[in-house]
């Protein structure tokens, strides 16, 4: 059994028009009955006997916290009703500065939440209105105020940068802004312009210009100077935080270690099987009420794919893969598996492999999508 469980919550009350995740508008009125076969959902999953606890639970979304505080707790407290979960636990939740307030907040913490992720993306109302976020700067503060107030120590933001009108210095500001606040955690996400988004149509069309690639270089070099002033370390591709607060439950999915997926669209990996919920909420509600499955689709992947899959992954970790933790669950190492690609790479001073771990160079890191590529 997994010792971390993803609960997919897929509703939002709009939809960004980067957004290509699973999320729907408009569906408030099959809220408490998603809410209900989530319960279903999860005690079906729920184990037996006597297995290791939960070490982390995450819900994402969607905005998970575009649920009312009951349903909500209702979720939560099934879920630790029916699955053992370890005292020290990480208990994440996914926020939307504009769908919390006091109450929410205080009940969150009182079921037992003591992390919470925020997506802020921006500290410019100018650049949150460009890409249909409902939440403005100020309230985006008060966000981190409130949590705080309500007991809250491990927070964490999201920040885009790569955003339509967006330049360094508007950048800087908002990385600014969101270091001033105190946090302990940052993600730092470079926008992706998914297929067949709003965002994607727009950019096409010329209705918005992103920045272009010696400005996102520019970001990127404030990132690293601004988050090494204010004591943040990366230990992620896209992750920064002071020590002790790394997020426990996205390092099991870049360990490619097994997690528990509750939820439409929900995905979960264990032992070697990945499997896949249904997308749609309400086709979900249905196959639940029916006492049906609720997998599309599930694939047990070669150990030759499950190898490179676990290296690609190990990767974007600034620590890196662990050599013998490869070698212990394959029987493969890379310097025999990859060869002369793996010479190569390291010769170019692209990745180093040293104390038992193989991991991207600084200079790597600013190539990761092509040295990557080679290796999958």
């Amino acid at each position: 059994m997994a010792s971390a469980l993803y609960i997919h919550i897929p509703f939002c009350a709009a939809k960004c028009s980067y957004c290509s995740f699973n999320s729907y508008t408009g569906l408030e009125g099959l809220q408490g009955r998603y809410v209900d076969s989530l319960c279903l959902e999860l005690q079906k999953c729920a184990p037996e006997g006597d297995i290791e606890p939960l070490k982390t639970i995450f819900l994402g979304g969607g905005t998970p916290t575009f649920l009312s505080a009951s349903l909500l707790r209702k979720v939560l407290s099934s879920c630790l009703a029916l699955f053992p979960v370890a005292p020290d636990a990480e208990i994440s939740i996914e926020a939307n500065p504009g769908t919390v307030d006091a109450e929410k907040l205080d009940i969150l913490k009182g079921v037992g939440v003591n992390r919470i992720s925020l997506g802020v993306q921006s500290f410019h109302d100018r650049e949150l209105g460009r890409i249909g976020r409902i939440h403005s700067a100020a309230e985006a503060v008060r966000a981190v105020d409130m949590a705080r107030t309500a007991g809250f120590q491990n927070l964490s933001i999201d920040l885009m940068y790569g955003l339509p009108g967006q330049d360094s210095g508007s950048w800087r500001t908002s990385l600014d802004t969101a270091l001033s606040l105190g946090l302990n955690h940052l993600s730092l996400y470079q926008l992706t312009v998914e297929e067949e988004t709003p965002l994607e149509r727009m950019v096409r069309e010329d209705r918005l210009q992103l920045p272009g690639d010696d400005e996102v270089v520019a970001m990127d070099e404030i990132s690293a100077e601004l988050t090494t002033a204010a004591g943040l370390f990366q230990y992620e591709i896209s992750n920064y935080a002071q020590p002790g607060y790394q997020c426990r439950h996205n390092i099991t999915y870049w360990q490619n270690s097994d997690y528990l997926g509750v939820g439409s669209g929900a995905v979960s990996c264990l032992r070697g099987c990945r499997r896949r919920n249904v997308a749609g909420p309400e086709q979900y509600c249905r196959l639940v009420e029916a006492g049906k499955s609720v997998v599309l689709e599930e694939e047990t992947l070669e150990t030759d794919a499950s190898f490179r899959e676990t290296v690609i992954m190990g990767l974007r970790l600034n620590r890196g893969v662990s050599i013998d933790r490869l070698q212990t669950r394959y029987g493969l190492l890379p310097e025999s598996y990859y060869g002369k690609t793996l010479r190569r790479l390291i010769a170019d001073g692209l990745l180093e492999q040293s104390a038992g771990y193989l991991f991207l160079t600084d200079r790597g890191r600013v190539f990761a999508n092509r040295v990557m590529a080679e290796l999958v």
